[in-house]
């Protein structure tokens, strides 16, 4: 039997030429911000994650991002490090630094996606973003069709660009781009307005669910990242809990803070969840695997303590975003703001 994947988030720089508005590295901080650690560091936080994932039973899986990783100093050094020690790896970055060699250097030392961002049509997303990103990412995707490098897009829903997303599997199909998925907005304050409503983004997953059904035979691979998604399948009878053997505690599915997942920040700090603000330690002063079974872990797997999930059939499977919730609310354990689901 395969064992299981332990996912690490890493961001190894804060240095990145966009300024988005929905980023939350740079909110509330000096626009300036370039935190990152030297490279003896960040090879003594790699040999902490790996014993941790050897203790766990576990593989380890590296999404490297910042930032910009490639903006790292040494990021050449670093991957030739991951390299070395066969770990798999993808990267979450920007399109500004990448050319056809890039992309050679990257595929020969092992990176297997590259993933970028397309938060809505090309106004909307330089918008968001910065002027030229567009192009700049669609240009940068071109790169990788020659490579064994899986590419993908994201999108961050709000209310600026929801209307829009629908029209960028279209774009992604075209582009013949691996996969495409997209999350919501965690609001930074004083954002609230930005939000969609529980309706909203109910009928955004029905319209993509038909755009998807519409494009199976294509390239591109549509992610059902978010967790609602759960909901959705289950309300159209296409997800049946009860076909699925668990014990009532088992969670198979859903949000993976506290259970395969975790993040490292750029001077070392560890969150349980990237998405808001969840600091559980810090590396390598600390050992991942004593933070990761450590009781400011444990808080995030308190799942009968959710408010509207622990009475949910599909607690196991879904519990829609708690970092949503602690972004908008303060509460980690209070319901998803956008889970339409109605409870007594």
């Amino acid at each position: 039997m395969r064992k299981k994947d332990f996912v690490m988030q890493w961001h190894i720089t804060d240095q990145c030429d966009q300024r988005c508005k929905h980023c939350y590295i740079y909110e509330g901080k000096d626009k300036q911000c370039a935190l990152e650690l030297d490279l003896e560091t960040l090879n003594l936080i790699l040999q902490n994650f790996i014993e941790c994932c050897n203790r766990l039973n576990a593989n380890p899986f590296l999404t490297i991002t910042g930032g910009d990783p490639l903006l790292y100093e040494k990021i050449w050094e670093f991957i030739e490090i991951l390299h070395s020690e066969e770990i798999r790896f993808g990267i979450l970055g920007n399109p500004f630094h990448v050319n056809k060699q890039v992309v050679r250097k990257l595929e020969k030392l092992g990176c297997m996606s590259y993933q970028m961002s397309l938060d809505g049509l090309k106004e909307t997303h330089d918008k968001i973003r910065k002027t030229g990103s567009f192009e700049a990412t669609l240009k940068a995707f071109e790169f990788f069709k020659d490579s064994k490098i899986r590419t993908g897009v994201m999108t961050t829903v709000s209310k600026i660009n929801i209307k829009e997303i629908p029209e960028l599997v279209d774009i992604v199909i075209r582009n013949k781009i691996k996969a495409f998925g997209f999350a919501r907005y965690c609001p930074n304050p004083g954002d609230l307005d930005q939000m969609v409503t529980p309706e909203e983004y109910r009928n955004l997953l029905d319209t993509m669910w038909k755009k998807y059904m519409q494009n199976q035979d294509k390239e591109t691979t549509f992610v059902l990242k978010d967790h609602l998604w759960k909901l959705y399948l289950y309300e159209n009878g296409l997800f049946d809990p009860n076909e699925i053997e668990n014990p009532e505690d088992l969670i198979l599915d859903g949000c993976h803070c506290g259970i395969s997942h975790i993040t490292t920040l750029a001077d070392g700090t560890v969150y349980a969840c990237r998405r808001s603000e969840t600091p559980v330690g810090i590396v390598p002063q600390e050992s991942f695997f004593d933070i990761f079974t450590g009781e400011r872990m444990e808080q995030y797997r308190m799942y009968n303590k959710f408010d509207a999930c622990s009475k949910c059939e599909l607690k196991n499977f879904c519990r829609g975003c708690p970092s949503v919730s602690k972004c908008a609310t303060g509460n980690f354990y209070a319901k998803d703001p956008q889970c339409w689901k109605k409870f007594q």
